[in-house]
């Protein structure tokens, strides 16, 4: 795990979403959890080496995030809308991301979907040791995302409303994700924590708003054209707006689902 400030680690390497923990004098803070099973038991062993684990928090409910909640104890607090994701998980879903994300990896006897402890709607906030943890529905990469923000840390966990990689906007609400951005420039912070990618300072809030801004714009324009959803489907490509996109069957099935969800919501 790489060490942020005394008391915030990060680890990106074992999970595909970055998995966070926050040590406390009473216990630890995990926050979101890696979704290949192997993967999930080491980073819990690594934890758990700085204190008892008290608390898990998921900022959201997909499956990179949640799917490593059974393997850590503690205290699982997610938002109601994960908890109904959760409850309607299949594993045929997770096997599939697995193979996708990580192929070769697989589920083990220990699996299963870990429902939360506690669940809020708007706001929640709990104190451990000298630190407190303030849980907020942000909503943009879906209606359910939660920021948690640790003010003695100086440091706030965006979940994927900050993604320093390919954004998926399957279940996005473009023009609250655009106002959550506005939202995270408030906060007096060094350290910004995405849910996929380096962490950064308070300037990776802006390069988010313009990545989404542009995946917005673009979709906008063609609808103004008069194009079709397939059109939309077979000649947004993204490539031009964003020329470091990888040429692969994966990311190209990506921004057709990204550019099928913008035209949707754009159309009403």
């Amino acid at each position: 795990m790489k060490k942020i400030t005394d008391n915030v680690y990060v680890e990106s390497e074992i999970s595909v979403c970055n998995s966070s923990c926050v040590v406390t004098k009473e216990g630890v803070v995990v926050i979101d959890t890696p979704m290949v099973p192997a993967n999930a038991k080491k980073l819990a062993a690594e934890v758990s080496k700085f204190g008892k684990i008290r608390y898990v928090i998921n900022t959201e409910p997909h499956g990179d995030h949640i799917s490593g909640n059974c393997y850590f104890g503690g205290t699982l607090i997610t938002h109601d809308g994960t908890r109904d994701a959760i409850l309607a998980s299949r594993v045929e879903d997770i096997k599939g991301m697995l193979q996708m994300t990580s192929p070769g990896a697989t589920l083990d006897k220990d699996f299963r979907f870990r429902p939360p402890d506690i669940t809020f709607s708007e706001r929640l906030t709990f104190y451990l040791g000298d630190h407190s943890f303030h849980l907020i529905n942000m909503p943009g990469h879906s209606p359910h995302q939660v920021a948690v923000y640790i003010p003695e840390e100086r440091t706030i966990f965006t979940s994927d409303n900050i993604s320093r990689a390919l954004p998926f906007f399957r279940q996005a609400l473009p023009d609250k994700w655009l106002k959550t951005l506005k939202e995270l420039q408030k906060f007096d912070v060094d350290y910004v924590v995405p849910g996929h990618g380096d962490v950064g300072d308070k300037s990776c809030i802006s390069e988010m708003n313009t990545v989404v801004t542009t995946w917005i714009n673009t979709v906008k324009e063609a609808v103004a054209k008069g194009m079709t959803l397939k059109d939309v489907q077979q000649k947004v490509t993204m490539l031009k707006q964003f020329p470091d996109l990888p040429r692969d069957e994966r990311t190209a099935g990506v921004v057709s689902m990204n550019v099928t969800r913008l035209y949707e919501v754009l159309k009403k």
